[in-house]
């Protein structure tokens, strides 16, 4: 075990990066200034306000569910990329170190765990649907989609052991 310690651990880099998006990205402060200095009509503007998504905030103005749900889903999709890190970048990618398979790996863990996470949010929110469920699924895995690179470049390299 000590010899690993000079290696970060894929799962660990991933769930790092994962966690400091959704910290940074999704707080009110960086939404406000997203939505006030971009345009939706650009794909920069369109990009910096998806990185948005996983919003998370102490807003009294709004329902307690649907601030519950948004924190939660915050959370949710730090904890489901590690799960999924780690069922994904194990053993089997032990000798493919720095290869696609690392990356890809990595990205759809995030893919996987933002849709995941808006899926069983969308019920605490006040006035669920199932069809507002798989809407929010789809907008989980379209950020995911756009996103999860960043997770995957932070997990590519990286070791995948027994220890990670």
């Amino acid at each position: 075990m000590a010899a690993f310690s000079r290696y970060r651990s894929a799962t660990g880099a991933g769930t790092l990066a994962a966690f400091l998006l959704v910290l940074i990205f999704g707080s009110p402060w960086y939404r406000d200034w997203a939505a006030a200095h971009t345009s939706a009509g650009t794909a920069g503007g369109w990009f910096l306000r998806l990185l948005a998504w996983p919003a998370w905030s102490f807003n009294t103005n709004d329902s307690l569910g649907d601030v519950l749900a948004n924190d939660i889903k915050a959370i949710l999709v730090v904890v489901l990329t590690w799960l999924f890190l780690k069922l994904t970048v194990g053993e089997q990618l032990a000798r493919a170190r720095g290869t696609l398979a690392q990356l890809f790996a990595g990205w759809s863990s995030y893919i996987f765990a933002a849709g995941l996470a808006a899926l069983i949010t969308t019920f605490i929110k006040s006035n669920p649907s199932l069809l507002g469920a798989f809407q929010s699924a789809g907008s989980g895995a379209m950020y995911g989609l756009f996103v999860g690179w960043i997770i995957g470049f932070a997990a590519l390299g990286n070791y995948r052991g027994s220890g990670s």
